[in-house]
């Protein structure tokens, strides 16, 4: 089993560390990581450690550094424009693209989204969402965190402007006639696709963004739901730009 790998705030410069915070006390009181055992440090934005553990204090643990590393940012960026969902479908949403390798996830506000972010509740819901990818990283060892944008959602607007400045976009949709198995993809730029609440997207929607230079794909013959389109539309993208 690969070593468990935490976030931190910035990497140390020296070659000792006191891991001590929420993530001291993940390690030295959930994981149970003891003295000689090793782990991987992240900052989340590409720069990473290796370190080993030289003494467990009460939720804290004294590391040593052993190596530093560097993961370069993904090209193309993937980023996904996720429909807001009802119940914790947009939390497992989060968490299978993170995991296989979304680099933003963009909340929008769908017309025909059920739950409206508004006010504090939208603030805690986005903030759930960021912390569903942060966990998701660390589960799945990036060394790039996921960035969760909107302020705490994003407008049909304002996803249409995101669209029109990227190198590629798709919709996921159930009657297109293309596949994104066989689009033309982009070597630099960003790629973003577009995934429905459960209701679907709105024709005025799909016309906003096909304006704005989207092409409507699917996936293959099957409808999936919100929680899995991403995921399945980004391990096809995955395989294609060999990331994979």
């Amino acid at each position: 089993m690969s070593a468990p790998l935490f976030l931190v705030d910035a990497l140390p410069t020296g070659d000792t560390l006191t891991l001590d915070g929420p993530e001291g006390h993940h390690a030295a009181t959930v994981q149970r990581l003891r003295v000689g055992e090793e782990l991987l440090l992240a900052d989340g934005r590409g720069g990473t450690a290796t370190a080993v553990v030289t003494a467990v204090g009460r939720g804290t643990l004294d590391l040593s550094v052993t190596s530093r590393g560097y993961v370069d940012a993904s090209v193309p960026r993937l980023v996904v424009v996720q429909g807001i969902a009802k119940g914790d479908r947009g939390e497992l949403a989060v968490q299978a693209m993170t995991e296989v390798g979304v680099d933003e996830i963009v909340p929008w506000a769908a017309s025909r989204s059920v739950p409206q972010w508004r006010g504090d509740r939208g603030v805690r819901a986005r903030e759930k969402w960021a912390a569903t990818a942060r966990e998701a990283a660390k589960q799945a060892r990036r060394g790039w965190l996921p960035v969760v944008a909107g302020t705490p959602d994003e407008s049909t607007t304002t996803v249409a402007r995101r669209i029109a400045g990227a190198a590629a976009a798709f919709v996921l949709h159930e009657e297109a006639g293309d596949r994104l198995a066989t689009a033309e993809l982009p070597e630099t730029g960003e790629i973003v696709l577009v995934v429905g609440p459960e209701g679907g997207i709105a024709p005025a929607e799909l016309s906003a963004f096909q304006e704005a230079g989207a092409r409507t794909v699917r996936l293959g013959p099957s409808v999936l739901r919100t929680s899995t389109a991403g995921v399945a539309a980004l391990s096809v993208l995955a395989t294609r730009l060999a990331r994979w």
